[in-house]
């Protein structure tokens, strides 16, 4: 068990459980006798209620949220060259993309047993704003261990800071010695040293990245204006694309009421005429029975005829 292993499994944990999960962990590291790891996880940050909602997109739904940034960065690039209609074409495409993906994050929050109010599903659109605005951003929220909720000003990123790395790569890590013997005040001092290494590490490997990044965007930009202008034409097609099915379900839409309403005149035909054909069925038993006490009437009347006759003509005979 390391904290990376931890940190992953504390930011994928129902926000009302990681409490709980983080003290077990913390007891799972003294267990083994790594105190230092009990005191990195201790101060694991417990997410906000937005930024364990973002976390759950990104676990469940990886793809489209790496769609979303990569969307984000094709804007930025494309502010320079095109033109104000394909630029609003593109925004419309991003609104869309930032509506589905907050609907289906909070959607994900219900289907694992957390309701996500109005408040906490802005602040998951913010967020997912925020990360297509800000390459910085982008990167935290793939991370998949937001703490709080992120925001972009214009300016930059705003509100709660991501975690980016909970701790040095791994490879730096296996190869830095743990320190062993020596008093506990001494393996703290060494931890201590080992941790502002690996951290000046990093900013300086940050910062050797995003000097290249710039000398790659200036020998790139002629490169980058032409896949624009391409992505353009794509986002246009799609944008065409997009809205002839959107004109096919309405159609469609159109004839699902249209039958639903047939159908519904036809089940109140229906209704009438069962209700008609039990009136008729009734109506006949009792027709019925009518006719059964007419035909013995009938039977008791030509009986009494005949008795009748017979008398007479026995008179006359007589």
């Amino acid at each position: 068990m390391d904290l990376d292993e931890v940190a992953d499994e504390l930011y994928g944990v129902p926000p009302d459980e990681f409490v709980a999960v983080r003290r077990q962990r913390q007891d799972d590291a003294r267990a083994t006798g790594d105190r230092t790891l009990a005191r990195e996880v201790g101060a694991l940050p417990k997410p906000t209620a937005a930024a364990w909602v973002c976390n759950l997109l990104v676990r469940e739904q990886r793809a489209e949220v790496e769609g979303l940034v990569e969307l984000g960065d094709l804007l930025r690039q494309a502010q320079e060259s095109l033109a104000g209609d394909q630029l609003r074409a593109l925004d419309r495409q991003r609104s869309q993309l930032l509506t589905a993906l907050t609907r289906q994050a909070t959607a994900l929050a219900r289907e694992h047993g957390v309701r996500v109010g109005g408040t906490v599903e802005t602040q998951v659109a913010d967020t997912l704003r925020a990360a297509m605005a800000d390459p910085e951003a982008g990167e935290a929220l793939m991370s998949g261990r937001l703490t709080g909720a992120m925001s972009y000003s214009g300016l930059g990123t705003t509100d709660s800071r991501p975690v980016l790395r909970l701790v040095p790569p791994r490879s730096e890590r296996e190869a830095t010695p743990r320190p062993r013997g020596g008093t506990a005040t001494a393996r703290r001092r060494r931890d201590d040293d080992a941790r502002r290494a690996a951290e000046e590490e990093a900013r300086r490997r940050e910062e050797e990245a995003r000097r290249a990044a710039e000398e790659r965007r200036r020998r790139e930009l002629a490169e980058a204006r032409s896949a624009a202008e391409q992505a353009t034409a794509l986002a246009a097609e799609a944008v065409a694309a997009a809205e002839e099915e959107r004109h096919r379900v309405d159609d469609l839409d159109a004839r699902r009421a249209d039958l639903q309403a047939r159908v519904a005149e036809l089940a109140d035909e229906l209704a009438r005429t069962e209700e008609e054909a039990a009136r008729t069925a009734d109506a006949l038993k009792r027709a019925e029975r009518h006719r059964r006490t007419a035909d013995r009437h009938a039977t008791e009347a030509t009986a009494a005829r005949d008795r009748a006759v017979a008398a007479l003509r026995a008179l006359e005979e007589g």
